[in-house]
């Protein structure tokens, strides 16, 4: 297992996380070979989006005596009433719910405190300004949570959480559909069929900004929803028209700026296996630029996937890295100092392009690789 660091947080993820679809149904031996299989796979990140007190329940009892194998992504705001998850902003129904949480999973603290849920603008301020952020700060000043994260589907509010500074950790959904999708409050409207009904045409600008951006102030994002539910999988159900393998969507995520880790919604110890099996898989196992090509319904011409394919340069430019920052300045409007020492540590510049178009020859998405090479040699220098 590969590990990478969770933004600036000090925490050091495993690339490939466990969400908690496999708590919901409620099986206690289920739990168990979950997080099992987790433990020996090097899966040390797990999230618990759900308020059930029984999921809860079979989690820590999961946990005794190898807590600390594990980081914990849980969410604040959300509780259990009839028998029923809901959503809430009322503070004293989010403290008890904070207190059911650490009770039940049989902690007293959790690494990442996830305030759940802000899909749209008007929620995040009210958030931001409100008494849950203000308790999630006093949780953090306790020890209580390690660093105060946010969950979201609109690139929006989760940019303005990003750039504020409050938060540390993102959950956010990505996927090769979904960022085609302009920011909206519905997220059932990101699966709608009716948003995939006329051709798509490269990444929405506001996702593919809220990446760079969470990449620049080291707000680490961990990926939900990077199998679309499953329907990226079955060539019937996903929207681009042709299934993708679990590892090109995987590799997808795992290749935008700013992640950290994806969160495998396993159901069974297999499925988390399956997913874990990226960390040994090809490149070729791993490439989705073919695959996007090929994608009947969505189009991606023009836009740098960070593939790879342009590679080898004959004078040994990392073209994919060198876009990649570039393309990072553009998000803030001038060059962070962070971006600058990473273009510099590469061993060769994008100055040394001697524009000989074997990279645009290679790039199944025709980019322009020349113009944005010399665009990174006057914004970087030599």
């Amino acid at each position: 297992m590969n590990y990478r660091k969770l933004g600036n947080t000090g925490l050091s993820v495993s690339e490939i996380g466990l969400g908690c679809e496999g708590f919901v149904e409620g099986k206690e031996e289920k739990t168990w070979e979950l997080v099992d299989a987790a433990e020996s796979l090097g899966v040390n990140y797990i999230d618990l989006y759900t308020s059930d007190p029984e999921a809860r329940s079979n989690l820590g009892k999961a946990l005794r005596g190898r807590r600390e194998k594990f980081i914990l992504q849980a969410h604040l705001c959300t509780i259990w009433e009839k028998g029923q998850y809901k959503r809430t902003r009322k503070i004293e129904e989010v403290k008890k719910g904070f207190e059911d949480l650490l009770e039940h999973l049989e902690t007293d603290y959790i690494e990442v405190g996830m305030i759940h849920y802000v899909d749209s603008l008007k929620d995040w301020e009210e958030v931001k300004n409100g008494e849950v952020m203000r308790y999630a700060q006093e949780l953090k000043k306790e020890g209580r949570i390690g660093a105060i994260g946010l969950s979201s589907h609109n690139p929006q509010a989760a940019r303005a959480a990003a750039e504020s500074g409050l938060i540390q950790v993102l959950m956010f959904s990505v996927n090769p559909c979904y960022d085609l999708q302009p920011a909206g409050e519905d997220v059932e409207a990101l699966w709608a069929e009716s948003a995939y009904a006329s051709r798509l045409v490269n990444m929405d600008p506001e996702r593919e900004r809220l990446y760079e951006v969470c990449q620049n102030l080291g707000v680490g994002i961990t990926v939900m929803k990077a199998f679309g539910g499953g329907d990226l999988l079955d060539e019937k159900l996903s929207p681009a028209g042709k299934a993708l393998t679990v590892c090109q969507c995987l590799h997808y995520a795992l290749t935008r700026p700013g992640v950290a880790t994806v969160l495998s919604g396993a159901r069974t110890a297999q499925q988390l296996c399956l997913s874990a099996a990226y960390e040994e898989a090809s490149e070729e196992e791993k490439d989705y630029a073919g695959a996007f090509a090929d994608f009947p319904k969505i189009s991606w011409e023009g836009h740098c996937m960070y593939c790879g394919h342009c590679a080898p340069c004959p004078k040994g430019i990392d073209v994919a890295m060198a876009t990649k920052l570039l393309n990072l300045t553009k998000a803030q409007g001038h060059v962070p100092e962070t971006v600058r020492e990473h273009y510099e540590a590469l061993s060769h510049k994008a100055s040394e392009c001697i524009a000989c178009g074997a990279c645009v020859r290679r790039c199944p998405f025709k980019v322009d690789v020349m113009k944005n090479m010399e665009e990174a040699a006057e914004v970087f220098g030599s």
